[in-house]
């Protein structure tokens, strides 16, 4: 069973096309998110499912039924947004009985639903504290409070870490995942940050210029790219331009820009002998030393530590730098700025894609 499904949907703003013909079914209970950058259509997608845009085409079906004569504030759905948008002048109890109160419930009910969702987010008693006395991650849970209490089908939530400092911002990924199962509701989240996307979701859509490029399981979208967007969008990689030499069994020998070869998994079934392509390997793969199938040289440039996501920054001979992943940094590697390295990797690793002429 779906509880949201989007079919052909589009909008267009005179000859522009914000979202176009996008299709996705999201399955009850889960953490779907779309993932794009800025300007890609994803908030105008959210808009129309709540019913503060009307789609140029296309159908938007919640639990099978279609909403698109249903007013936002009949649809089963609730938007939280990036700047929470609490009361201030409401104490938190307030805040979280407003929508109830908009529904003619009485007192009694609203009061117990709103300590029963305030002990479900985890601030049980904090019901007469007002909106300035809450932290950061505090106002968060209330923002998603509110919503839930009015038991949505669908929990739709726009950009809401985007405001908050980077250390709540990473803890909030894991409460805004924990809270998603507390509540079995199924959650459609939007974002720019890829690591907000892969930690929380289920599966995830990937958006560029209105369209999806690729849905899938985070694990998926990161080990099997599609396309050359999605494999330099979703998490790091290196990139170097280069040319196709040889397709094969759906290997490519590609001949890096400026100078070397690599062997690499065919990204996808455009590429040609002789055409453009890009090579894409991800820092984590590959390691100082002889590689498995592909190694070039250069000369260390910078160590950049960061704990498990430290890197060694080597430049090749045809001036590209390389991200190198697989480094010990605790001193027990010895490599210094000037110094000449091999580097290699799998060719398992490395993807290629082929770039329009």
């Amino acid at each position: 069973m779906h509880d949201l499904q989007c079919e052909s949907l589009s909008k267009r703003f005179g000859a522009y096309t914000a979202v176009d013909s996008v299709s996705f079914a999201v399955p009850r209970g889960s953490f779907f998110s779309i993932l794009g950058p800025s300007g890609c259509g994803k908030t105008t997608l959210m808009r129309m499912i709540a019913g503060f845009e009307t789609p140029t085409g296309g159908d938007i079906r919640i639990k099978g039924r279609s909403v698109l004569s249903t007013p936002p504030n009949k649809r089963p759905v609730k938007m939280v947004f990036q700047h929470l948008a609490l009361f201030p002048m409401m104490n938190v109890g307030e805040n979280i009985a407003y929508g109830l109160r908009c529904r003619g419930e009485n007192r009694a009910d609203i009061a117990r639903k709103v300590a029963r969702v305030l002990d479900r987010v985890g601030l049980p008693g904090a019901a007469e504290k007002q909106v300035s006395q809450l932290s950061g991650g505090q106002k968060q849970r209330i923002a998603i409070a509110r919503c839930m209490v009015l038991e949505p089908d669908v929990l739709l939530l726009d950009e809401p870490l985007g405001a908050l400092d980077l250390k709540l911002r990473e803890r909030m990924k894991i409460e805004l995942k924990q809270l998603q199962h507390q509540f079995e509701t199924t959650f459609l989240y939007i974002t720019h940050d890829q690591s907000e996307a892969l930690l929380m979701s289920d599966n995830v859509a990937v958006m560029n210029a209105g369209r999806f490029e690729q849905i899938g399981a985070p694990q998926d979208l990161y080990n099997n790219p599609k396309t050359g967007f999605v494999a330099g969008f979703v998490g790091d990689s290196n990139r170097w331009p280069g040319r196709a030499l040889s397709v094969s069994d759906g290997k490519v020998r590609v001949a890096i820009d400026g100078g070397g070869e690599a062997i690499a998994l065919a990204g996808d079934e455009r590429i040609a002998a002789g055409g453009p392509v890009e090579l894409f390997v991800r820092p984590e793969v590959i390691s100082i030393g002889a590689g498995s199938g592909n190694g070039l040289e250069g000369t260390v440039e910078s160590l950049l530590f960061n704990g498990a996501s430290s890197r060694i920054l080597v430049r090749m001979a045809n001036g590209h730098l390389v991200e190198v992943g697989q480094a010990v940094m605790d001193g027990s590697v010895k490599i210094a700025p000037g110094e000449t390295v091999a580097i290699g990797w799998s060719r398992s690793h490395g993807r290629a894609f082929s770039v329009a002429g």
